[in-house]
């Protein structure tokens, strides 16, 4: 497999480089040069799970990898589900949250962590950063806890992810070191940038990032598009229209990469909160960011998505127009009372599938089917999601395991040389 920078086309690497680099020259991202096709859809969505996924995996790593050392990798990563309930007639959520974590990183998470040990070089110190809106620091903690050499460090905004996000990934210690920043999840994602082109403090301690901009997580993400729609009846998949809640936008560019290599879909739809940088930029082609708003939806409090360059470039290699993207924001009024609409249906939600929910009822014509994926587990965001809904949601196992423990995070300022001495003193 051969991906290419972004900003630097000339620059190639292999899938293994792109897991250990993360980024390319100036921050650029890398894509797959080829991207896969598959013929035979259909009998594709015959298989299970593991089996489908180690096969398109297996077409977008190629012969790097041997098919059973993929399979290994997706069998260790994937060892929980990704089912669809039914909300009402025609619409459907994707249900995420049924890993470790209780959230969709889960699955790029472990995936990421599956890669690095198959690609690693045995002598060569890795040090993990990545920074986190909320669901992304869990994630990354939990499957990389214990490795052998390799150290995390996750960057969070302080005081502006739920508490139970929190305690999920800031009590583990060992190899994981996690740093509440003085600023915005903007200002996290800055400071991993800047390690990233510090040449020098990138060979000293082994640079990696597990965000989503590492290709590794961001293929592991299109195996769950293709489980949804295989789950679906087969009369529901042809007027099939999926709303994706959107922060950083690797998830959306995971479901486009799985209609871009054949999965029948119609049409996506980026759901926002009020941090709407790519909705108003499809509406007016402005790109406008604005200074990051705290919301009830704070893993989609991002104004300068990192992913976004992705899909601009997949759009030009296919042919797509960005105007067949659908597009929405939801405020945090009208997120509180769709979660009050979705009770009433039967179904508990959290703020992030609520907005893909509501934007999805108001886009969907007569005849569509709707999908929208709900990313984490209602009780990671259970004083929001208790004071709306009048309730007592009970904590999951592995929430009310970390709730009782002591929070072990380093407190920082948005200051670049306390990054740097952080990541020197985990080594």
């Amino acid at each position: 497999m051969k991906l290419y920078n972004l900003k630097d086309h000339q620059e190639q690497v292999s899938f293994g480089q792109a897991v250990r680099q993360g980024l390319g020259s100036n921050q650029g991202l890398f894509f797959p040069a080829e991207l896969p096709a598959f013929d035979n859809v259909d009998a594709l969505l015959e298989q299970d799970f593991v089996s489908r996924s180690t096969a398109i995996l297996s077409a977008f790593i190629g012969e790097e990898l041997a098919s059973e050392t993929v399979s290994q990798m997706v069998g260790n990563a994937f060892q929980f589900t990704a089912p669809i309930k039914p909300v009402k007639d025609g619409v459907y959520a994707l249900e995420l949250f049924h890993g470790p974590t209780l959230a969709f990183k889960d699955f790029g998470g472990r995936f990421m962590a599956q890669s690095l040990a198959a690609v690693s070089e045995s002598d060569g110190k890795i040090t993990i950063l990545t920074a986190t809106s909320g669901d992304t620091g869990a994630a990354v903690a939990h499957a990389f806890y214990g490795m052998d050499n390799i150290k995390v460090v996750i960057l969070y905004p302080k005081g502006k992810i739920s508490p139970l996000q929190e305690k999920l990934f800031c009590t583990l210690g060992g190899n994981i070191s996690t740093v509440a920043v003085n600023g915005t999840f903007d200002d996290c994602q800055s400071l991993v940038k800047q390690a990233f082109d510090d040449a020098e403090l990138r060979k000293e301690v082994g640079l990696n990032s597990a965000n989503s901009i590492n290709i590794s997580r961001l293929l592991a993400q299109i195996c769950y598009y293709f489980e949804a729609v295989a789950q679906l009846p087969k009369e529901k998949r042809e007027e099939l229209v999926i709303a994706v809640p959107s922060g950083n936008f690797g998830n959306l560019t995971a479901g486009l990469l799985a209609k871009a290599i054949g999965l029948p879909v119609k049409r996506f739809i980026a759901a926002t909160n009020v941090n709407d940088t790519v909705p108003r930029y499809l509406q007016t082609g402005n790109w406008t960011p604005e200074p990051t708003v705290p919301t009830i939806s704070n893993a989609m409090d991002v104004s300068q998505p990192n992913n976004w360059p992705r899909i601009e470039e997949l759009c030009r290699l296919k042919g797509w127009g960005l105007e067949e993207l659908g597009y929405g924001a939801v405020n945090d009024e009208q997120t509180a009372e769709t979660l009050r609409e979705m009770e009433q249906e039967g179904y508990l939600c959290e703020p992030h599938g609520a907005i893909a929910y509501r934007i999805l009822n108001e886009q969907l014509a007569e005849g569509e089917t709707g999908l929208f994926l709900c990313t984490a587990h209602p009780a990671k965001f259970k004083e929001v999601v208790d004071e709306i809904l009048g309730k007592d949601i009970d904590l999951p196992a592995p929430l009310a395991k970390h709730n009782a423990m002591e929070l072990l995070s380093l407190e920082r300022d948005n200051d670049f040389e306390q990054l740097k001495a952080v990541l020197r003193s985990v080594q």
